[in-house]
Parts: structure tokens; C-alpha cells; sequence
């Protein structure tokens, strides 16, 4: 997998570039800001981005505004955004843009080598992966409270682990249950959520979204 990094800080910087050189990924740049990784993205694009939220110079959202840009002009690369805090906000944004190959961790998660890397591989793949404690957050600031109450303790659990972007196998494995039964929540989320049957819009998405945004 080739990798191209964002981090202002040199310390994270390094050991993300050891780390993944050592599970065999090729690091085609290490950048200190976003204008850096958009030119070597513009380039030579990568599998995957990982980019920092905050970074020079005001070490607000440059990272994120370089992230959209990236998943708006290049479409084949991945991108997993790094972050000390849960950005609502910036969660937010990048799950509205799209869910396909975008990833949102929070740094703690990177210390968790084999979680950092299965998100990594998740994004590159062309799936979604969401911290745990991103996706708390924002199920307790959602508007739709009233159609979240209509779920089961159950289907809450199922609508968690979609939003951190799992697979029915996935979740199935998780939550100890067949495939089927996970089938069978999913559908009674879609309902109970009056999402529409068709064939331009996928209501995984659709359920995700209407959860998601504060």
C-alpha cells in the first residue's frame, strides 16, 4: 500500500512512517502541512492519505479542508483523518461528502497498532472507519432523538458498528450473531428510520447520515 502522511508533529510523524514501513506499506511522503501533502497527492496520488486535523499555520482545519480536497479531486485515494479531539463538526463534514474510503481516528487509536491498520487497510479497500468514540459522541447530539428512540437496544448496537464502518460479517462477528440476524436489524433500522427502497441511494448510507449529523 503506498501512504503518503500529514502530521505537523515530527515525533508522530517518524514513528507513523516507521511503523508502517515495518508492516511493509510504502510511505511516498511524510509532509509537515497540508499544502505540502496536496502538492505531493497532486503529484504522485497515493492509496491512502493520513492527515492530521489541525495543522500550520493556524492549526485549525487545514487538515480537514485538505482532506475534502483530496477526496474531491482525486477520487481513487483514501483518506483517514487523524484527531486529538472528537471534531463533530469536522466528522460531520466528511461523512455528508461521502462514506466510501474515508476514515475518521482519534491519535489515541494509532497506539492500538492492529486497529490503526485494519481502519488503514479498511479505507484503502474503499470502506469506512470510524472511531468508536467519534461515533458515540455524535448518536448522543443527534437531532432525529425521536427516531433513535425507536430502535432497539439491539439495532442501536448494529447502527454503532455501521457507522464505524463494518460489514455485516464484521459486525455479526462483533456483537456474536449470525449474518442474518444482522440482516434482519439493518432492515428494521431502514424502516423504522422510512428510508426509501431505491437504486440511487444506499439507505446503509442514508441510516448512517441521518444518525450522524448534529
Amino acid at each position: 500500500m503506498r501512504v503518503m502522511l500529514a502530521e505537523d508533529s515530527v515525533l508522530l510523524r517518524e514513528g507513523l512512517v516507521r511503523l508502517l514501513t515495518e508492516e511493509g506499506h510504502e510511505v511516498t511522503a511524510a509532509a509537515g502541512d497540508a499544502a505540502e501533502l496536496l502538492a505531493a497527492v497532486a503529484a504522485a496520488p497515493p492509496d491512502v492519505v493520513v492527515v492530521d486535523v489541525r495543522m500550520p499555520p493556524t492549526h485549525t482545519d487545514e487538515g480537514l479542508r485538505a482532506a475534502l480536497a483530496i477526496r474531491r479531486d482525486h477520487l481513487g485515494v483514501g483518506v483517514l483523518v487523524l484527531s486529538q479531539y472528537v471534531e463533530k463538526r469536522y466528522a460531520t463534514e466528511l461523512l455528508s461528502s461521502d462514506t466510501q474510503g474515508v476514515g475518521y481516528l482519534l491519535k489515541d487509536r494509532v497506539a492500538r497498532v492492529e486497529e490503526f491498520l485494519e481502519a488503514l487497510e479498511r479505507v484503502r479497500s474503499g470502506g469506512a472507519a470510524f472511531d468508536p468514540e467519534v461515533v458515540r459522541q455524535l448518536l448522543a447530539r443527534t437531532s432525529h432523538f425521536a427516531s433513535l428512540e425507536r430502535l432497539t437496544e439491539r439495532e442501536r448496537a448494529v447502527l454503532a458498528h455501521m457507522a464505524q464502518g463494518h460489514t455485516n460479517a464484521s459486525i455479526a462477528d462483533r456483537l456474536h450473531v449470525s449474518r442474518s440476524a444482522v440482516e434482519k436489524h439493518s432492515n428494521a433500522i431502514f424502516d423504522k428510520l422510512e428510508l426509501p427502497r431505491s437504486g440511487s441511494y444506499s439507505r446503509r448510507v442514508l441510516a448512517v447520515l441521518r444518525y450522524l449529523r448534529s
